[in-house]
């Protein structure tokens, strides 16, 4: 099987060459999409059970000596679906994706749900194209940043704020959304978040948990600063 130009290019530029082509083009193809070939979704499923052996190990090897409670919000951090969007978008995944016309239609290729699935689909069909080993290297290599800096990621804001709100006898923080704008294909929300104390910082993404994200960072910086 050949593969199409932009598909044969991204297999480039992730450094994979396949032998098995195929599963390469069945990784980006959404299940919105009609082919014979079938969709992602099992692969997605597999590609998400490489990616959390290869975490493990990562970190039980940068950190020999930290203890499970230690390690497993660094994991979360590395392997949970926001991650793998993100890092999806640093390969222009989303620009390859086989989409069908409703999906085309409402922003698929920016869709954080469907550019983490496949990311972890394309992990999966590196890892039957060629074993574990050469799994492990591809996600080593987009990761590799991130698992540098992963102590500083594994708690999110939202967390941080809270804890830093319990331990002054406070209560939880609260969102609120201020403003939704844009289309309904590709929202622009608004949140506001507020500590009992009056503290409130507001911020704007493309989903909601985005958006809160952002807002308890930006009241944390406040507090701490």
């Amino acid at each position: 099987m050949k593969l199409a130009g932009d598909i044969q290019a991204f297999a480039a530029l992730i450094g994979h060459e396949f032998r098995q082509p195929a599963l390469l083009v069945r990784a980006l193809t959404h299940s919105s999409f009609a082919s014979n070939a079938g969709d992602n979704q099992r692969l997605e499923f597999l590609g998400d059970r490489v990616l959390g052996l290869v975490m493990a190990e990562a970190l039980l090897s940068a950190a020999p000596h930290a203890a499970e409670g230690v390690l497993a919000p660094r994991y979360n951090a590395l392997v949970r679906k926001e991650t793998c969007a993100d890092v999806a978008r640093q390969i222009g995944l989303g620009d390859v994706l086989r989409l069908g016309r409703s999906e085309m239609m409402t922003g698929g290729r920016r869709k954080e749900a469907l550019l983490g699935d496949g990311m972890e689909a394309v992990i999966a069909a590196v890892y039957l194209d060629a074993g574990f080993d050469a799994a492990k290297a591809l996600v080593l290599r987009l990761w590799g940043a991130r698992i540098a800096h992963v102590e500083a990621d594994a708690r999110d804001a939202k967390t941080a704020l809270q804890e830093w709100a319990q331990a002054r006898g406070m209560a939880p923080p609260a969102y609120v959304e201020v403003a939704r704008d844009g289309p309904d294909h590709a929202p622009v929300f608004t949140i506001e978040a507020r500590l009992a104390s009056g503290e409130a910082a507001r911020a704007q993404a493309s989903s909601k948990r985005a958006a809160e994200q952002a807002a308890a960072g930006a009241v944390l910086t406040r507090v701490q600063g």
